[in-house]
């Protein structure tokens, strides 16, 4: 079976959706191809700190209405160190601008349910996606459904399909370069039925290790932990789990309600980096280009900022024939990148503990955090940077 769209958009995660979105807005053609069902890809629990310019890409797609009424507004966070903490006031250090938090997996289902009234159109299910002439300027994507073979002929191909997808796989091995650190450790974290210890977030560096005390609404919270990269999830019980918890939050645990858990995973931490972005008639845009530690809460903002930059060129690209903008695509996001993972690998090696970790670099830890309690201007960097950088100008 032969189709032909403008754009094809490999992935329907947050950056295939939004890039979707955000194209048939403008008017252009494009067709969404996911390996997985619907069901896979809205229940991977990710992320759920939101930045400025995601919040506003959403609203501008019109799709802001339950993330005003469910989102929560945060205009602050909370550093611990060894039990002691203190507050850093993003909207004081950067002249108001805050964060929201809004669970990824609430952002893909508002992100699904609107595609049929948005004119977006997804092909769950593909099999055996290969992507071929992208060095051209015919590309085709060829998948495999129901036992048959489809092609599709596009201008534009949008690598959106994450770390182990088709689309980066795609670019010649004598054009990309890839950037990689693994971090020894995982994050293990738990979602509970139980209101959070704060009313924002809480980052602890302790001795025994980090910890994280968030939360997805005002009765669901989400906890996290430092732990070994062998350890396993049945090697931490609840009662385990929320014993180290303490420990780790101290004086802030004190609100601590120890809810079931009704979800509880290790993550590795990695940060990566692929570049360029482009190849041909592909753009990488979201995971397939780059991952970031958690910490930094920038995995899922980084692709809202390259969907805002993509759709950008792709629109002056198809409806205009301008290239320009998709000429500076790789460079531009690139640039906002590096930043995130530069901030992100600087918060994590600021509050984990390393298995390599000395006497000295411990001393040296507490010392930036009491830096960081005491001045001004190192809570403003840090807070610009948590809240998000502003998009540059083209």
């Amino acid at each position: 079976m032969d189709h032909r769209t403008q754009v094809a958009i490999i992935g329907a995660g947050p950056a295939g959706l939004l890039l979707a979105h955000k194209l048939r807005r403008a008017g252009v053609d494009c067709l969404v191809i996911e390996r997985r069902d619907r069901d896979y890809v809205e229940g991977r629990v990710r992320a759920g700190v939101l930045e400025q310019v995601t919040v506003d890409l959403l609203a501008e797609l019109g799709l802001d209405q339950r993330l005003r009424r469910e989102g929560l507004v945060h205009g602050g966070t909370r550093l611990s160190a060894d039990g002691q903490s203190f507050r850093i006031d993003f909207a004081a250090a950067t002249g108001g601008r805050t964060v929201m938090v809004y669970g990824q997996q609430e952002v893909m289902k508002d992100l699904f349910d609107a595609a049929p009234d948005h004119d977006v159109s997804i092909v769950f299910n593909a099999e055996d996606v290969a992507l071929s002439d992208l060095d051209t300027d015919r590309p085709v994507v060829r998948w495999r459904k129901d036992d048959q073979t489809h092609t599709l002929r596009c201008d534009y191909v949008a690598g959106c399909d994450g770390y182990h997808g088709v689309s980066r796989a795609s670019i010649p091995a004598t054009v990309l370069r890839t950037f990689e650190k693994v971090y020894p450790f995982g994050w293990l974290g738990i979602i509970a039925e139980a209101p959070p210890v704060d009313h924002e977030l809480i980052y602890a560096n302790h001795r025994r290790g980090f910890a994280l005390a968030s939360m997805r609404s005002p009765t669901r919270s989400r906890y996290y932990v430092q732990c070994p990269i062998a350890d396993r999830v049945e090697d931490w019980s609840d009662d385990r789990f929320y014993d180290e918890l303490a420990i780790r939050l101290g004086d802030d645990s004190r609100n601590l309600v120890r809810g079931p858990s009704i979800e509880k995973s290790i993550a590795p931490l990695r940060s990566f980096v692929a570049e360029p972005m482009r190849w041909g008639r592909l753009f990488l845009a979201g995971d397939a280009a780059h991952i970031v530690p958690p910490t930094g809460a920038k995995g899922l903002n980084l692709a809202a900022s390259d969907v805002v930059i993509l759709a950008r060129g792709l629109i002056d690209a198809c409806l205009r024939d301008d290239t320009v903008a998709l000429d500076h695509y790789s460079d531009q996001a690139l640039r906002r990148v590096w930043k995130a993972e530069r901030f992100s690998w600087w918060f994590t090696s600021l509050t984990h503990r390393f298995p390599d970790t000395s006497d000295l670099d411990r001393r040296l830890q507490i010392a930036e955090l009491d830096y960081l309690r005491q001045s001004a201007a190192a809570q403003a960097v840090l807070a610009e940077n948590y809240v998000g950088l502003p998009l540059e100008a083209r």
